[in-house]
């Protein structure tokens, strides 16, 4: 369901703060009424539940903890100041503060992907669904990614995916073929 964060209102008109406390998105409320919050939490939950998929290396393996190390920059490093390119209050200098700081994480990204078809190597894992979502937030926002030729073909090679594909279309992000 949309949320107007601003306005703290599902689009049904409810109160978003009575299903999140933190008034953030996202949130998924599980079938036995409980709340889970936090992006990285619930794509591993998410993975941990479709197992068959690979799309989280086992748990305990030295793999996973890698894979929470790179959801945890995901998450920290590229998300959160990646979000306040989008705020309406934010001056021109504050966020020529917050690009510079996002294309330094890209930069970083650029080097580690070198060589790598996914975040992990070989393997569609989670957090390439996320960073996905980062490089298309960067998209929308005007940085100029062009500089950055393994992220920009790693960005071309998740958009191929069908199911990215199905994603997109039925968020409205991409026409349907």
């Amino acid at each position: 369901m949309k949320v107007d964060l601003r306005a703290k209102k599902l689009e049904n008109g409810d109160d978003f703060l009575a299903v999140n406390p933190k008034g953030q998105v996202p949130a998924l409320a599980l079938p036995s009424g409980e709340l889970v919050t936090e992006g990285p939490i619930i794509i591993q939950m998410i993975a941990d539940k479709v197992s068959g998929k690979n799309l989280a290396p086992a748990r305990d393996s030295a793999e996973r903890y890698k894979l929470l190390e790179w959801l945890n920059y995901i998450t920290t490093e590229l998300h959160k100041n990646i979000g306040p390119l989008y705020s309406p209050v934010l001056d021109d200098n504050a966020k020529a503060f917050f690009k510079d700081r996002v294309m330094g994480k890209l930069k970083y990204l650029e080097k580690e992907m070198a060589g790598r078809d996914y975040v992990m190597g070989k393997q569609f894992t989670v957090a390439d669904g996320y960073l996905f979502v980062m490089l298309a937030w960067a998209d929308r926002l005007n940085l100029d990614l062009s500089g950055l030729p393994n992220l920009m073909a790693y960005k071309a090679r998740v958009a191929a995916r069908p199911k990215v594909k199905e994603a997109l279309t039925k968020e409205g992000l991409l026409k349907a073929a």
